[in-house]
């Protein structure tokens, strides 16, 4: 068994899943070089997913961008582009399989009723109450006659999902007191996040997620679908995030550190890379660097021994 979870039979498979809603940012490219160190320091492969469920935001020139950007870092990647616009036939066989399990419901709730109605969870997430999950069938057939168009929730249970995080160590999560039932389809048809990953993560073979702790929260959810649907659990490895002034994460929207700011400030994606592995504490000192030289001297282990904290790394700017 590799520090990532597959065998010598199954090699590890990373993966490389950025949002095409803006230029990627030191954030963004901090992550993405983990996970492909952690990949590739075990002799794994990488997979490129374009994770555009949101239409409206995705634009097909931050499509391209973000190709031309990681190639240029020494990211590469070797499957892919896959493309989550292109799978509503997959999740949409999922969502049957779920449905005939009789574990999802239709909601009508507003965001404006989550958040009036909603517990804070550690972290971001809120807790959703079961507004709707046991309205009538009369009560539904009502509000679909005023026009109202339902998401989907899956209905949680009271078991404890725990699991052992590369990074993070153990965690568990009680679904019905911690999650609540949660998102599966929006209501204007779109497939929610959560059931998207998973069914992605299983066809296209990724057992070594690397991304940003403030995911941890949501992947005892994702891991409930996965035994639902009888697919593997991938292993998870959930990094500090980089964080500018006041603890504030970095954002797209704000274009904090964004890399046409970094490659116009330090010259090169080499020197890009070696600030940020500098930051994060791969290296003693900034110098210059490949994610290739950087793999020469890597392990998970070390990476996850020399973090000062596990939470957030200060962003030098």
């Amino acid at each position: 068994m590799t520090e990532s979870g597959a065998t010598e039979a199954t090699p590890v498979v990373g993966r490389f899943a950025p949002s095409p809603t803006g230029r990627m940012h030191a954030g963004n490219i901090y992550a993405a070089l983990i996970a492909w160190l952690v990949a590739k320091s075990q002799g794994g492969r990488m997979v490129l997913r374009i994770e555009d469920l949101d239409r409206e935001r995705s634009k097909a020139a931050y499509i391209d961008q973000i190709q031309r950007d990681f190639e240029a870092l020494g990211l590469f990647w070797d499957e892919g582009p896959y493309f989550q616009h292109d799978r509503d036939e997959a999740y949409a066989e999922a969502f049957a399989r779920l449905e005939a399990q009789g574990l999802l419901y239709p909601c009508f709730c507003t965001r404006a009723d989550l958040h009036a109605a909603s517990a804070p969870h550690r972290g971001e997430k809120l807790i959703y109450a079961g507004t709707c999950r046991h309205l009538l069938a009369a009560e539904v057939e009502a509000r679909r006659a005023a026009g109202r168009t339902p998401g989907w929730r899956a209905a949680v249970d009271g078991r404890m999902i725990a699991f052992e995080d590369l990074v993070q160590g153990y965690y568990a999560q009680k679904l019905d007191r911690d999650c609540g039932d949660f998102l599966i389809r929006r209501s204007d048809g779109a497939f929610a996040y959560q059931l998207a990953v998973v069914v992605d993560d299983a066809a296209q073979g990724v057992n070594s997620v690397v991304r940003g702790v403030d995911l941890l929260c949501s992947t005892p959810q994702q891991r409930y679908l996965q035994d639902l649907l009888g697919l593997p659990h991938p292993a998870y490895a959930h990094v500090p995030l980089l964080v500018a002034e006041q603890d504030r994460r970095l954002s797209k929207r704000d274009r904090d550190a964004a890399l046409d700011e970094l490659l116009a400030r330090f010259g090169s994606p080499r020197a890009v890379i070696g600030h940020i592995a500098a930051v994060a504490g791969l290296v003693p000192e900034e110098a210059p660097a490949t994610p290739e030289e950087l793999l020469k001297d890597f392990s998970l282990e070390r990476f996850r021994d020399g973090l000062p904290d596990l939470v957030q790394i200060p962003w030098r700017s």
